[in-house]
């Protein structure tokens, strides 16, 4: 086990490459809570 973690922070193409990943994932949710906000507080036209 610990030599996994040593292995990830050694290798910058894998600490990267789960870096940009983890960032893309958090994006992804702000932007489904954003817009499920945006659609719960729309003004019905009329």
């Amino acid at each position: 086990m610990n030599t996994m973690f040593r292995d990830f922070f050694q290798d910058p193409v894998l600490f990267l490459s789960f870096g940009i990943l983890g960032v893309v994932i958090v994006l992804c949710l702000f932007y489904v809570g954003f817009f499920i906000n945006k659609i719960k507080n729309a003004e019905v036209p009329e």
